[in-house]
C-alpha cells in the first residue's frame, strides 16, 4: 500500500487561502497554549499547557469546519514548582478529578482579515461559551511529504466563570491573582493520511 504525497496543503475559497478539506491533527510538538494573568495588580505571570491534542475537521465550506482540543490540565507550568502544584490542586484545576480541559467548537465566522471560532470550553465540571479570534498562517507540504498548516488564536476569559475563584486580598487593596486570563494559541496541524 502506498500513500500519495499531498500536492498542496491549501486552497483558495472566496479569495482567501484556507486549508484543504479533511481532518487535520494538531502537532503536539509544534503547539503552544500559553496564558497571562495579573499578579498583585501590578505585574503579569505567564504560563503554559505544553500537552494538548486535537483535531480540526476542515469542511468544503471553511465556515462549517469543527475543532476539538483536549488539554492535559496536569501539564500546566508557570516556572515555579509551588505555584504549579497549587494550580493543579482542588483550589484551581483539580487535576486528579478533572484531568482534561476540553474545547469544542460550535461555529466559524469570517471577521475582516481573520476569523472567530465560537465554541464551549469545559474546565473542571463547568462548560461555558468562548470565542477565539484566530488567523490562518498558511500551509505547505513539508520535506517529509506531510501537508502542514498553522494557526494563531487569542481570547480573554474571566476565570471565575469556570469556578476558578481562589484569591487572596492584599493589605494595600486589590487581590493577589487577577480575574482576567489572556490565552494565546499557536499550532501546526498535519493532514491525516
Amino acid at each position: 500500500m502506498t500513500t500519495e504525497t499531498p500536492v498542496s496543503a491549501t486552497r483558495t475559497v472566496d479569495g482567501r487561502e484556507v486549508p484543504v478539506a479533511g481532518t487535520w491533527n494538531l502537532d503536539p510538538t509544534h503547539t503552544t497554549i500559553t496564558f497571562e494573568v495579573r499578579h498583585m495588580m501590578i505585574s503579569k505571570v505567564r504560563g503554559a499547557f505544553p500537552m494538548a491534542t486535537g483535531t480540526i475537521d476542515v469542511a468544503d465550506d471553511p465556515t462549517q469546519s469543527t475543532v476539538e482540543v483536549k488539554i492535559d490540565a496536569a501539564s500546566v507550568e508557570s516556572g515555579t514548582e509551588d505555584r504549579d502544584n497549587h494550580l493543579r490542586s482542588p483550589e484551581f484545576f483539580d487535576v486528579e478529578t478533572h484531568p482534561e480541559i476540553v474545547f469544542k467548537s460550535s461555529g466559524v465566522e469570517v471577521t475582516g482579515d481573520g476569523y472567530r471560532l465560537n465554541g464551549e470550553l469545559t474546565v473542571k465540571d463547568v462548560t461555558r461559551p468562548v470565542a477565539l479570534d484566530f488567523e490562518f498562517n498558511g500551509g505547505l507540504v513539508d520535506p517529509f511529504g506531510n501537508a502542514r498548516v498553522a494557526f494563531s488564536a487569542t481570547t480573554e476569559l474571566d476565570r471565575e466563570d469556570w469556578g476558578l475563584t481562589w484569591n487572596m486580598a492584599l493589605e494595600t487593596g486589590g487581590v493577589l491573582v487577577g480575574k482576567k486570563i489572556k490565552l494565546f494559541i499557536d499550532t501546526e496541524a498535519t493532514l491525516a493520511g
